[in-house]
């Protein structure tokens, strides 16, 4: 810049008058420049002081807003001067606080938003040195490093939605809320809600001290409250509540502090008392990381992370059994420690072997019924009872047992009472242990099939979803996974029946709701060989695609923790808590023979639907992960995913009758194979059944 500056003042040479004005406006030049340059420097520590503050300050921490005005600052580091060496470093510090943004709100569009970012800093600046950092966070999180020529990033252009007036989005909102109510259809589905109170949200967001600020946050709030009706999550009340408060915290003087305070009176009594002694969630997520690095297996407290203030309810107690199994859960209107313990049986008071659960911070429901009988071969009941004025305890009165598993599950939260009476009477014929075991004490792969003469006789079907719970929209409008799964399973069903000559029963033959702990109670109790749960796969990125199947264990990846989160209908945080409880099953033989299942059925699936000459058929592999529909089944289990439902080309073919029997024959192909593989002789015996005589 300065050698152009020279060579124009030269051309007025003896015009002193002229080279003086030149000179001037050089320098003029060159001080607007260091100006500019030092701007994004200046503004980037004033983020960075923004961000470090609210680290430090739990209160603020669990606002959006406070954590957006930061990102803001980051961003306009950027914006200030997008090819200056400070904008690399904002795109950088934004994405990452997307990132931390995303483990409290728990919401995957600010996942997305940071891996946009990170994408940007790959693609428009190859030779910072914040490209490799965003390499890596990119591969963390499960995403391909772009591959493109690197571009230079432009100055963002500002899209109609982002850039129209806190009034303009307001309107807009309003809008889509009115849409909404003219729409039971489009009521059901929660996706729509949040479209709604993302728009009133960004109002605020926009212009925090605007003057359609509190509206934007009161209706953001309203829409929340209005969702619990259909969702009945105790997260959209809390949510709708800390809206409220925000309102009167932020706008004394607005007329919506009157509104806000009306509405907060109307809330149910727990919310107002969870309300009254709040968590920290920065320490909340010190402590829990700290737990996660020596979980003990022989533990016998719960593995709740969290401290949750105010009583929690007792609403139900539920149970499944048959003569060898029976499974009992406690269902909690929100999550709370627990401790169990095993106590003896004692004939001098009559008094036979109880194991019993007692929670903290908990009283029993209004409606609850105290006592369920059960009378099955391994408990006489299950029953209820106010410990003391803070805890419940729960007592199962047992006649005989081999083995329990006690655990929780999450959102909503319930622990869940496993029972196993002794191993079932080995059938005639059957090898015994020493018939299979090689020299040395080794056992071959898939021996344990063949010593419990697996043979397999019954399979259950559990098509994912159903009733209330939608499972994942697709592509096309309407199309939603628990009709899909439910027509692929009804096809399996047939096809297992018909050309294996096996017993089949399905969890769900009607569009009905079913909790994922019944699911494989279900399957227990029905003493099936073998269980097989459908689903459909589904993404934000409409590019995913492919097929993939999984068995119980360890999730290894961040891809299979997100499956896991969407499948259990809980966040990716409350995965690392459920995997503290697998850590006992490891050793569990099921794990083996389901990784075998799953593998012949990956397999037999992928190349049947391309020898049927179907395009873009991906295997996306056999994988592990912790689903609560798998947990505690007692059979080799699998979860399908059978394609993904949100991309275009992958979702005609969900809905196409041809495309779900090609499926079907690939998972038959599977099993067929599998039952070969852990007793050869299964079909040689079955084809002597059925020949003819004579």
């Amino acid at each position: 810049m300065m050698h152009d500056a020279h060579r124009n003042a030269d051309l007025f040479t003896g015009k002193s008058l002229m080279r003086a004005i030149a000179i001037g406006v050089l320098v003029g030049v060159v001080l607007f420049a260091g100006f500019s340059m030092a701007a994004p420097g200046d503004t980037y520590f004033e983020a960075e002081t923004c961000y470090r503050n609210l680290r430090q300050d739990s209160h603020k921490a669990k606002y959006r807003h406070n954590w957006m005005r930061c990102i803001q600052k980051f961003q306009s580091v950027h914006k200030q001067d997008p090819d200056g060496p400070w904008a690399a470093a904002g795109l950088f510090m934004s994405a990452k606080m997307y990132q931390s943004l995303a483990r409290f709100s728990g919401n995957t569009s600010d996942l997305a938003e940071a891996r946009d970012l990170f994408e940007r800093i790959v693609r428009g600046y190859p030779q910072s040195r914040y490209r490799p950092k965003a390499t890596v966070e990119l591969r963390r999180m499960g995403r391909p490093v772009i591959s493109k020529k690197p571009e230079r990033v432009a100055k963002p252009k500002v899209r109609a939605a982002g850039g129209a007036t806190p009034k303009a989005s307001y309107i807009s909102a309003d809008a889509c809320y009115r849409n909404l109510r003219k729409s039971n259809q489009k009521m059901k589905y929660r996706s729509n809600w949040q479209r709604c109170i993302d728009k009133f949200q960004s109002v605020y967001d926009k212009d925090p001290e605007g003057p359609w600020a509190a509206a934007g946050l009161y209706m953001a709030a309203t829409l929340h409250q209005k969702l619990y009706a259909f969702s009945r999550s105790a997260d959209d009340l809390e949510t709708a509540s800390d809206r409220f408060h925000q309102i009167i915290s932020e706008f004394p003087d607005s007329r919506y502090k009157t509104k806000a305070s009306a509405e907060l009176k109307k809330m149910p009594a727990s919310v107002k008392k969870r309300r009254s002694a709040p968590v920290d969630p920065i320490a909340e997520k010190i402590k829990s990381s700290q737990a996660r690095k020596a979980p003990t297996v022989a533990d016998q407290k719960s593995a709740a992370p969290s401290s949750p203030g105010g009583i929690v309810t007792v609403t139900n107690l539920r149970y499944w059994s048959n003569p060898n199994y029976t499974r009992v859960v406690v269902d909690v209107d929100r999550e709370t420690h627990y401790a169990h313990h095993l106590l003896k049986k004692d004939p001098s008071i009559k008094k036979p072997q109880r194991l019993y659960v007692d929670l903290n911070n908990s009283r029993l429901g209004e409606n609850i019924r105290k006592t369920i009988p059960i009378h099955d071969d391994l408990l006489s009941d299950a029953r209820a009872g106010q410990y003391s004025k803070d805890s419940v305890r729960v007592v199962v009165d047992i006649k005989s047992f081999e083995t329990y598993k006690i655990f929780s599950l999450k959102d909503p939260f319930r622990i869940v009472i496993d029972v196993w009476g002794s191993k079932t009477v080995k059938a005639p014929g059957t090898p015994g242990p020493t018939d299979t075991v090689k020299k040395g004490g080794k056992i071959p792969p898939g021996s344990l099939a063949k010593q419990l003469a697996l043979g397999v006789r019954r399979v259950v079907i559990d098509p994912g979803h159903g009733g209330k719970d939608y499972g994942a929209p697709g592509y096309l409008r309407g199309v939603h996974e628990k009709d899909v799964v439910l027509q692929i399973a009804k096809r399996l069903a047939k096809k297992i029946k018909s050309e294996l000559k096996l017993e089949v029963i399905l969890t769900r033959t009607s569009d009905r709701f079913l909790t994922l702990e019944e699911r494989t109670a279900f399957a227990n109790t029905k003493s099936a060989d073998l269980f097989i749960s459908i689903h459909t796969n589904a993404s934000r990125d409409r590019r995913a695609y492919g097929l993939e199947t999984y068995f119980l264990n360890l999730a290894t990846d961040e891809e299979a923790i997100r499956v896991a989160a969407m499948e259990n209908a809980t966040s990716t945080k409350n995965i690392s808590d459920l995997q503290k409880i697998l850590f006992d099953l490891m050793q569990n033989a099921k794990i083996n023979e389901s990784s075998r299942l799953a593998a012949y059925t990956q397999t037999a699936m992928v190349g049947h639907l391309r020898n049927k000459r179907y395009s873009r058929v991906k295997s996306k592999g056999v994988k592990q992960a912790p689903f609560y529909v798998l947990l505690g089944a007692q059979m080799p289990s699998i979860l399908i995913e059978t394609a993904f439902i949100s991309n275009p080309r992958e979702c005609k073919r969900l809905v196409n009758p041809k495309f779900q029997e090609r499926i079907a024959e690939g998972i038959v192909n599977g099993i067929r194979k599998y039952i070969k593989a852990t007793s050869p002789t299964a079909f040689r015996k079955q084809s002597l059944q059925t020949r003819p005589r004579g």
